[in-house]
């Protein structure tokens, strides 16, 4: 550095899921000198993985669209684009005790829970969907209200309020019209050439994408320290930002703050009414059991639980996307349940979630017994997903925080759209482009 006064770094990004680690990138190659601060002990955010018998899978299921250009952008600038795959997915139902297939608009019209007429109206009025731009007419309308206008009461009861209730519980009835507008948008244009949804993949797993962003953002001379929490943010008189953190203090000229809206509340210097309104933003947590099994429990990547006496909203059989054979022949089911963190679901251990889970797990599949399972494993989030309720716009916080060259960008403000690894890394971007002008002066090597 060019003298003891000055700041060590251009930007110290606090959190290393995808938004710190692409703004990192994106700082680096605009010349600046960065620092990532992830209080776990490895990067990538939900997105980390664990270890399965020698393999690493992610703690939360993750996949990425077709339609997606964010991602794949990233992995190409770090040298790792040929780690990409995409395979055609199988993405089905569970209702009233049966399996139904819904990965093709054919599969639709085979659905016989709702009456043929339905399932023709369903199918134009998503094809429908994808054509609105204009999202702000939604934001005064609930999901409830714009459904049922859209698909009519019989596709609403049977496909979109069982989800609804299984994704917010108490909540659903609040949800944004917007929040189901991009969903619909996104999942309905990945698609394959014959019109089956088809995503993509990191090879290694997303955990596995994380550290190969860190290690780029190291050789091109960036630090990243892991396993350090940032306790307080603040700006001193010579406009130094500093950082507290459990392992000592971080100097720098600006701060990327990337964590959820109640987390920055707690280390943001900043008045009351500020952190007040960070904490306006509610979340909902999830738990996501993991069984390892020794077989598979069915063909279907993606099945949507629309049953609201089963506690889990989806399951997710990772190995029907990414093969058995990546994991040692292992195959993986993800069992996923959004809730509020008090609920005791959410606070039970691998074997208590795994006992309470059974009996449902064998009513959906009969033959299932608890000797086909390796392993279980139980993660949790408590900030998992944003509460996207209607007119949201008006409570999100801008990027600029009230210290001044502390900024803020987290997966709360990508609306409408909704959370997902390509908006973390397109906030990523968006945000050191920013950083980098607002920076302003000349870049000096060193």
């Amino acid at each position: 550095m060019n003298d003891a006064a000055a700041p060590e770094y251009d930007c110290a990004i606090i959190g290393g899921g995808f938004t710190g680690l692409a703004a990192a990138v994106r700082l680096l190659k605009l010349g600046r000198s960065v620092i990532v601060i992830e209080k776990e002990n490895q990067l990538g955010g939900l997105a980390s993985g664990f270890d399965v018998g020698g393999y690493e899978i992610e703690r939360f299921y993750h996949h990425w669209f077709t339609n997606d250009t964010h991602v794949p952008a990233l992995a190409a600038e770090i040298g790792a684009g040929d780690k990409i795959v995409t395979r055609k997915t199988a993405t089905g139902m569970y209702y009233a005790g049966s399996f139904f297939r819904l990965s093709t608009p054919m599969d639709l019209l085979k659905f016989s829970a709702i009456p043929f007429f339905d399932r023709v109206r369903t199918g134009i009025a998503t094809l429908w969907v994808r054509t609105i731009k204009d999202w702000l007419p939604l934001e005064g309308k609930t999901g409830k209200e714009w459904l049922i206008q859209l698909f009519g009461k019989n596709s609403y009861r049977v496909i979109w309020e069982p989800l609804l209730i299984g994704k917010f519980g108490a909540h659903a009835d609040t949800i944004s019209a917007v929040w189901f507008w991009n969903k619909l948008t996104l999942r309905g244009g990945s698609r394959s050439k014959d019109g089956g949804e088809a995503l993509a993949y990191y090879r290694g797993g997303f955990g596995e994408f994380a550290r190969n962003v860190g290690d780029f953002i190291r050789a091109q001379g960036g630090a990243i320290r892991v396993g350090v929490a940032a306790t307080n943010v603040r700006r001193s008189d010579d406009g130094r930002i500093h950082i507290e953190t459990s392992k000592g203090e971080v100097i720098a000229r600006s701060a990327l703050v990337t964590t959820p809206m109640p987390l920055a509340a707690e280390i943001l210097d900043t008045p009351a009414e500020y952190k007040d309104r960070l904490r306006a933003i509610k979340y909902i947590g999830n738990v996501c059991l993991v069984l390892e099994l020794d077989r598979s429990l069915s063909d279907q990547y993606w099945t949507n639980v629309n049953d609201p006496s089963f506690p889990f909203v989806g399951v997710i059989e990772h190995t029907n996307f990414e093969p058995a054979g990546s994991y040692g022949g292992r195959h993986i089911v993800y069992l996923s349940k959004y809730l509020p963190t008090e609920e005791p679901l959410y606070n039970m251990n691998a074997g208590e979630a795994l006992a309470f889970a059974t009996p449902h797990i064998q009513r959906m599949f009969p033959s299932f017994d608890t000797t086909w399972v390796k392993h279980a494993y139980v993660w949790r989030e408590p900030y998992a997903q944003p509460l996207v309720v209607k007119h949201y716009s008006k409570l999100i916080p801008p990027f600029e925080t009230p210290i001044a060259n502390v900024f803020i960008a987290t997966m709360a403000q990508v609306y409408p759209e909704d959370r997902g690894t390509n908006y973390a890394i397109r906030e990523g971007h968006k945000a050191a482009e920013a950083i980098h002008a607002r920076l302003g002066e000349a870049v000096t090597a060193g």
